[in-house]
């Protein structure tokens, strides 16, 4: 069973009619949904939410059940990851434009690694239990936005495979 409890760091940037203009906006400037049409952005939005998090603060933890992916619109979040001896290690920094969270909310399992904001971020953000709806109430766009997570996937796992094969 997943949760999708968001952790307490994330603050709301705001909801409603009156905020769907900036969300749009937030949602258009992000690399995965860069090709996307207008409307779609608009149904997506009423699925997702924006919020910052302050410099410093976890989005996320390693091993935590919280089946949500987010996308950055501005600032770097740092991903860690413990190694054997449970020290904690920098493997990425992902930047505005960029999403992370999707393996959680592909095959529900916890998340991976952890991640801190390096700097203050703005992050728009989509629940599991959202997605599904999403699907549900929209088939069309719903297949659009997995197709896009399945082409990020593949993406990295050849990057993965790439650096992979140097330390062999």
């Amino acid at each position: 069973m997943s949760t999708d409890k968001v952790e307490d760091n994330l603050e709301q940037l705001g909801d409603g009619d009156a905020f769907k203009g900036e969300l749009c906006s937030m949602i258009e400037r992000t690399q995965m949904f860069k090709d996307f049409a207008r409307a779609d952005i608009e149904q997506l939005a009423r699925y997702a939410r924006a919020y910052k998090v302050a410099k410093g603060k976890t989005i996320f933890r390693e091993g935590q059940k919280a089946a949500f992916l987010c996308v950055i619109v501005d600032g770097v979040v740092d991903v860690i990851k413990k190694t054997d001896a449970h020290e904690p290690k920098k493997i990425n920094s992902i930047r505005a434009g960029r999403s992370f969270g999707e393996m959680a909310v592909l095959d529900d399992m916890p998340h991976s690694a952890t991640t801190v904001a390096l700097e203050a971020v703005k992050l728009v953000m989509i629940t599991k239990q959202k997605l599904e709806q999403l699907a549900h109430d929209n088939p069309a766009l719903g297949v659009k936005v997995l197709w896009e997570l399945a082409k990020l996937m593949s993406l990295r796992l050849r990057q993965t495979t790439g650096s992979l094969v140097d330390h062999l």
